[in-house]
């Protein structure tokens, strides 16, 4: 159960990145005050926290319902996030989300950003949502998908806490620090998405 939790944990942190959100979010609160932002932030990590257990406990329904196995997904699964990984150690995803940072800023309709861009598809991405089914799917009964749910929320409470914190944090550390973590992060994901597809092709081909 440790392991899980621990394979969980590590696997969810990395995909949702929380230092890699927070500079995004104290970039699109910058004009709010601060309650609002406290706001937003909880609102946000509420709504992928409702997103992500959803396709945690029905995720495998779905996978049943259009004849996909769970070791064809574990592949799929792996090489997406094995790709997210590159975006991460060379800096893309990061370039990505801000552009649709700077979007969303240019609109002025747009002042509530906790469900658009932050709790999807910045928290519950793709790559969470895959994560979350792959963990759900290995997890062995109901003890297991607890863990894995345990590990998600400890993830998104780190999440909120890295959001509230985001404005004095690039005060003080800036966005070199933040690149340096992103691009650790995005290394460990390979090595995570590697994982997911060996494992896959050996229980297809086993």
């Amino acid at each position: 159960m440790i392991e899980l939790f621990m394979s969980a944990f590590v696997t969810l942190f990395v995909v949702i990145d929380p230092p890699g959100c927070a500079p995004i979010y104290a970039g699109l609160t910058a004009n709010a005050t601060p309650a609002a932002r406290r706001s937003m932030a909880i609102r946000a990590c509420l709504i992928a926290a409702v997103i992500l257990l959803g396709f945690a406990l029905f995720g495998e329904a779905l996978l049943a319902a259009m004849h996909i196995e769970l070791d064809a997904f574990r592949v799929a699964g792996g090489i997406m996030l094995f790709l997210i990984a590159l975006e991460m150690v060379f800096e893309k995803r990061t370039e990505r989300r801000n552009d649709r940072a700077d979007k969303v800023r240019e609109d002025p309709e747009h002042e509530d950003v906790s469900v658009f861009p932050m709790a999807m598809p910045m928290l519950a991405g793709p790559g969470a949502i895959a994560s979350i089914m792959l963990l759900a799917g290995n997890a062995k009964g109901i003890e297991g998908t607890l863990v894995v749910l345990a590990a998600l929320a400890l993830v998104l409470v780190l999440t909120l806490m890295a959001l509230l914190a985001a404005s004095p944090m690039m005060r003080v550390f800036g966005d070199k620090v933040e690149a340096v973590i992103t691009r650790l992060l995005g290394v460990l994901l390979a090595a995570l998405a590697a994982q997911y597809v060996i494992d896959g092709l050996r229980a297809s081909f086993a």
